[in-house]
């Protein structure tokens, strides 16, 4: 299992368009994001390096793991 690696908020935004979650809006320099059957709406800044914490968090509400985030 490695670490988490830092990405920016666009990168995120593909990551998570790879795993099936779609861009519902966009307010201000946030991208608001759902998925059927999921309770969170991910919102994600767009700036140019998310922190650790905050992409942690991104992750687990989108129930996937660290090392799955990684390879998409």
């Amino acid at each position: 299992m490695g670490g988490l690696k830092l990405c920016s908020g666009a990168e995120a935004v593909k990551k998570f368009l790879k795993a099936g979650w779609s861009i519902n809006r966009q307010k201000g320099s946030h991208v608001m994001m759902t998925k059927e059957r999921y309770e969170y709406t991910l919102s994600i800044p767009q700036h140019a390096e998310l922190g650790p914490g905050l992409l942690r968090k991104l992750i687990k509400q989108a129930n996937i793991s660290a090392d799955d985030f990684n390879e998409l």
